[in-house]
């Protein structure tokens, strides 16, 4: 099995992951808006819904939709990023845990994976990590993926993965703020249904 990119940067380089946490609060301090992805992903759904952030980070996706009133778990392989969503955004339930073998208790309304994690996965679990992701939905619950192009998994091989995972695409755009896919497109938020 081949390594998580992630995981084999932060051991190239121990800082990595601290200026990680760094960079997304000074664009927060700075206005930047950073929370587009957990905008789509509430306007899905109902309040007190369940969410699962997968590869959730530093929580800025997950802590926002907590914030909105839902009930949201995320996971992250990174301790250091699992940390800084624990100091930033209390409430959800954050875990330390790898995607490939994620095994909850819980069944969700949404996962979303944001913030091109699904490309730092190591190319041999892509198809459990998915599989995973359809395993911890709930009936009638998606999964919203976004990453993108040019970071060594194409946008059509993601899709074969996710239909293999008993996912189906019920929309896909280009933009976390709905603009719509195209074969130019160089960014994909899938929104999939369990198949």
């Amino acid at each position: 099995m081949t390594e998580n990119a992630w995981v084999r940067m932060t051991e190239a380089d121990p800082g990595h992951s601290a200026a990680y946490v760094q960079r997304f609060r000074d664009l927060a301090a700075g206005g930047m808006d950073i929370v587009g992805e957990a905008r789509l992903v509430d306007a899905m759904l109902p309040r007190r819904s369940r969410v699962l952030d997968a590869g959730c980070g530093p929580g800025r996706v997950g802590g926002h939709l907590a914030a909105a009133g839902h009930d949201v778990v995320g996971v992250d392989v990174d301790p250091v990023l699992i940390a800084a969503a624990e100091e930033d955004h209390p409430g959800p339930r954050w875990l330390v845990g790898d995607l490939a073998a994620l095994d909850l208790p819980d069944r969700f309304d949404v996962v979303v994976c944001a913030g091109n994690v699904v490309t730092f996965l190591a190319p041999d679990t892509r198809g459990e990590v998915l599989r995973r992701f359809r395993a911890h939905l709930a009936d009638g619950g998606r999964a919203v993926v976004g990453f993108g192009a040019g970071r060594g998994y194409a946008f059509d091989a993601f899709l074969d993965d996710a239909r293999g995972a008993g996912l189906e695409p019920d929309l896909l755009l280009s933009s976390w703020h709905l603009h719509p896919f195209t074969a130019a497109s160089d960014f994909l938020v899938a929104v999939l249904r369990a198949g």
